[in-house]
């Protein structure tokens, strides 16, 4: 009997140690990154500034990655004030206190340093990385996240002959602190400078093709406020990606790229062998700022010369464009499995919600807010109050569903949601500027976007079949635009404008996406190094 008994603990144990072994031989690789951050001077438009530099670096380092690896980002904050870096487009899977935003994470504070753990679990395609607190993001501190597909995965076009990262984005010569200062002092920010790309000015960047091949490029507008155009000279793009989503490939002369926005075109090296203007420029603006760079034939007989190409100037041209940008069906996504075999247009809508966004002034000071609800940040983390259940932090639905009509007013706006349910949000312009909104750990699909008032009439024109999926979309002037969520990522979860004096002066709220099983099936545990500040200073994490 006694030996019975031993050798089935024994078979037990050989069979505790196999799976063990078999999912440490299965585990997603690591790739380790170590970040400094410090302030230093750049000369983007010519004049001396204090940047914020990632390793001696403006724009920070590129991330490359591969579908479910897991990134272990150890950034140490060298800066005289707390600093976080946010991941754009990374959903983090069951993680947000991952997140790198205010309402989820503890600022690092000077002098320390804080490792976060992301996996790009079921991703691919082209994102960018942040700095989320304060008015940094106008001081530099971002950078490209690439996440490619995993070698069995068929991607819809042939390897690139390279791969080129290109940031743009509105820029002031002003320091970022005396912009926060006119924001804090309730003042509305003058006109930006100028535009970067790579952080250069005019003619700064170069990009060397070869005659006759193709080229990637992932281009992300990482800008303030303005929407950017973006065209080269005698090319035209095909567009291949979307805040990872492969698109239907369609060729564009230029692309209109709205803040906060990623996407993936290739170019084809077919012109006669010259210097090349690459040409972003704002849009619907009155006073137009251009820069260019370099599109440079290795064997060039040329350099760039010839007028600046122009772009577009109607807004129904965008508005066409944007239709235009759907799913390519018969594409892999980051499985094997088709990324359009999910049949969202077939799926219930349990819930709609509707926001608007205003701007006004509040207490003498210039405020913008969602549904009259202009967020203030409470004085510790959300998900950290959730987690520890720390009361009179924040209250769940003190943002309303819908445009409540009231005068505009200050809270820590949190609404709530069900795990596992399928939403509709319309989103409300009654302004007349684009907009550019954002939802953290989330894709969405685009199912819809007019001018004029939305009504439920309105689904009648939306895209069930193939609308894009993504992260980031923008909404026209007196117009509407609606999406469609699968809320399958327990969190706290940032619902933003991408026009960053509009998100530091309020027009954001968390969306809380609760499960009540409370299970690390559902949501990961808090981190063993979670900072802890706030209210939630003195407790533990976890062993």
């Amino acid at each position: 009997m006694l030996m019975k008994l031993a050798g089935k603990l024994i078979w037990q144990l050989g069979l505790s140690l196999f799976v063990l072994s078999s999912l440490a031989f299965a585990e997603d690789p690591y790739r380790f990154f170590d970040w400094n951050i410090t302030y230093g001077d750049i000369y983007p438009l010519g004049v001396r500034q204090q940047g914020i530099l990632i390793n001696g670096q403006f724009p920070g380092p590129d991330i490359y990655s591969v579908t479910n690896d897991n990134l272990i980002i150890n950034v140490h904050n060298s800066l005289p004030e707390p600093f976080l870096i946010s991941w754009s487009g990374v959903q983090q899977r069951r993680n947000s206190y991952q997140d790198g935003v205010y309402g989820t994470t503890c600022p690092i504070p000077p002098g320390k340093n804080f490792t976060y753990t992301l996996q790009v679990k079921d991703q691919i395609g082209s994102f960018y990385y942040f700095p989320s607190l304060a008015f940094h993001k106008a001081a530099g501190g971002f950078g490209a996240i690439r996440i490619l597909s995993r070698p069995r995965i068929p991607v819809p076009f042939p390897d690139p002959a390279g791969d080129y990262t290109i940031l743009i984005g509105d820029w002031y010569k002003t320091n970022h602190q005396r912009l926060k200062a006119i924001l804090d002092g309730g003042h509305r920010l003058p006109f930006p400078d100028g535009v970067l790309i790579n952080g250069r000015g005019n003619n700064d960047s170069t990009f060397t093709v070869e005659q006759g091949k193709t080229y990637r490029l992932r281009i992300s507008n990482v800008g303030l406020q303005n929407s950017l155009n973006f065209r080269i000279q005698g090319h035209q793009m095909k567009l291949v990606e979307v805040e990872g989503t492969h698109t239907v490939q369609t060729t564009y002369s230029s692309l209109d790229v709205h803040v906060g926005q990623s996407y993936s075109v290739l170019i084809t090296a077919d012109q006669a062998p010259q210097d090349y203007y690459i040409v972003v420029s704002t849009r619907f603006t009155n006073r137009v700022l251009t820069s260019t760079a370099v599109l440079h034939y290795s064997n060039s007989a040329r350099r760039v010369s010839g007028p600046i190409p122009g772009g577009p100037t109607q807004i129904d041209w965008s508005i066409n464009q944007a239709r235009s940008i759907r799913t390519n069906l018969t594409a892999s996504g980051p499985r094997p499995n088709p990324q359009g075999s999910y049949h969202y247009g077939l799926v219930n809508v349990s819930r709609t919600i509707t926001l608007a966004s205003s701007a006004a002034q509040v207490n003498g000071k210039q405020r913008y807010a969602l549904n009259s609800v202009s967020f203030i940040p409470a004085d510790t983390p959300l998900k950290l109050a959730d987690y520890f259940k720390i009361g009179g932090v924040f209250k769940v639905g003190s943002i309303p569903d819908r445009p409540s009509g009231q005068k505009m007013y200050l809270d820590t706006s949190v609404m709530g949601a069900d795990f596992r349910s399928f939403i509709e949000i319309v989103f409300e312009n009654h302004e007349n500027i684009v907009q550019s909104l954002h939802l953290d750990g989330y894709s969405f699909w685009v199912v819809g976007m007019d001018g004029g008032q939305w009504t439920p009439a309105s689904r009648n024109e939306y895209n069930l079949r193939d609308a894009v999926s993504r992260c980031t979309t923008q909404v026209y002037p007196k117009s509407w635009t609606a999406i469609y969520v699968a809320l399958d990522n327990v969190g706290m979860w940032n619902v933003r404008t991408e026009f960053w004096a509009r998100q530091y002066l309020g027009q954001q709220f968390y969306l809380r996406v609760y499960s009540p099983v409370e299970s690390i099936r559902d949501e990961y545990p808090i981190p063993k190094n979670a900072l802890l500040c706030g209210r939630a200073s003195g407790k533990t994490t976890r062993p």
